[in-house]
């Protein structure tokens, strides 16, 4: 009987659980690092659009995301006096799949992944200090970690990078580029709420600034509060900024403030990858999510995108490879699908920062404003760009 593959997967969190769920479903011993001391999720509420269902249904766990979560839609944009900018048409969410959301808790989506993934062996407090990346055809990829038991090193078949936005991984394989601040900060917080915000996601532009809310289940709400701001900026009190910097915007931003606790609250400066990876791949070693892409939020594509990049590992590496075929050929088709894709979507976040968020004030504003609600409602969520965005599928099972 043939020895079972093996896999490291560096980092526990959505992309790197995800990714650990295809190998695990393919037949291979996976390991999977987190530097945590647990196996949990920080975070507030995430969005999934249609591709990363998608991804989700790849892996088989679809239908109890959907259970975790919320079932919304995408109802546009207004500006900071609840006037619409865009708007998309009300259509029943079930009849319109562009505008469709799964919205859910991050720490449910983490547990989801998680069970699915729990075939793994799974090792916390785990601090990566060097990647090796072998072969394809040749030597097998070295992962050291240290860890309060001390330093080990493991040997494997394939690593699956998935450390996140500043990744110690990336740094080992392409010591010359580093995520970088993205001139924004974001508050998020989940609150309790059975009124105040209904089953529409609508965003919220001023100048240089955007506020959004979404319902992930019947009794919960999480919101953002995207901002410019330079890096490393501070508040002595969080909340009480959050409502002086929203002061003056629609009741339901207000009413959405009011709800909020301080516990409830957190804020984390935004990095991103705007010069790209040369390649996704480097020996055996394979890139997903932020270390691979991490993209601005503002086309709500972090998340879905990083299932995508799982659901190819599954597709194009992992179950391709266990059925006898060589690894370099399925790591060049991995490349190959997901690059040019997170590179096209990354400038798109920029560019769309440009036109909202990161807008300054003035005449900027009412002229944007005035140009985009030229735009026919609809027109936008029937774009190709949303089409691009949403309509991605996996790749068909070998």
């Amino acid at each position: 009987m043939a020895e079972r593959l093996t896999a490291t997967v560096i980092g526990g969190g959505i992309a790197g659980l995800a990714s650990a769920a295809a190998l695990v479903q393919a037949g291979w011993r996976v390991t999977v690092l987190e530097r945590a001391p647990d196996f949990t999720e920080v975070g507030a509420g995430v969005a999934i659009t249609r591709n990363g269902m998608a991804a989700l249904a790849a892996l088989g766990v679809d239908d109890r995301v959907r259970a975790a979560g919320h079932m919304t839609r995408t109802a546009g944009s207004q500006d900071r006096h609840g006037r619409w900018i865009l708007r998309v048409p009300e259509v029943p969410v079930n009849e319109d799949p562009t505008s469709r959301l799964c919205a859910v808790h991050r720490q449910r989506l983490h547990a989801v992944l998680l069970r699915a993934a729990e075939a793994a062996d799974l090792v916390n407090g785990a601090r990566v200090t060097a990647v090796e990346p072998g072969a394809p055809a040749g030597a097998a990829a070295r992962v050291t970690w240290t860890s309060p038991e001390g330093a080990r090193t493991i040997e494997s078949d394939l690593v699956v990078a998935a450390d996140g936005v500043h990744s110690t991984a990336r740094t080992c394989l392409f010591p010359g580029l580093r995520s970088e601040y993205g001139g924004a900060t974001s508050w998020r917080a989940v609150i309790k709420d059975t009124e105040i915000i209904d089953d529409r996601y609508i965003a919220m532009w001023g100048p240089g600034i955007e506020f959004g809310a979404l319902r992930i289940s019947a009794t919960d709400v999480y919101w953002y509060g995207y901002f410019v701001a330079p890096a490393n900026t501070v508040f002595d009190d969080e909340l009480a900024a959050a409502r002086e910097m929203f002061a003056g915007w629609p009741t339901t931003v207000a009413s959405t403030l009011a709800a909020t606790e301080p516990g409830d609250l957190m804020r984390h400066d935004v990095y991103h990858l705007p010069k790209g990876l040369p390649a996704y791949t480097s020996g055996r070693v394979v890139m997903v999510g932020d270390a691979a892409h991490a993209i601005l939020p503002t086309v709500g594509q972090g998340v879905a995108s990083s299932l995508e990049d799982a659901a190819c590992v599954g597709r194009l590496i992992a179950q391709p490879v266990a059925h006898g075929a060589p690894l370099a050929p399925a790591m060049a088709a991995y490349d190959l699908a997901r690059r040019p894709r997170c590179r096209k979507i990354a400038r798109q976040a920029v560019m769309m920062a440009r036109i909202a968020s990161h807008l300054g004030g003035g005449w900027r504003q009412p002229a944007r404003n005035a140009l985009l609600r030229l735009v026919p409602a609809g027109r936008l969520a029937n774009s190709g760009f949303a089409a691009q965005l949403v309509g991605w599928t996996p790749p068909p099972a070998p």
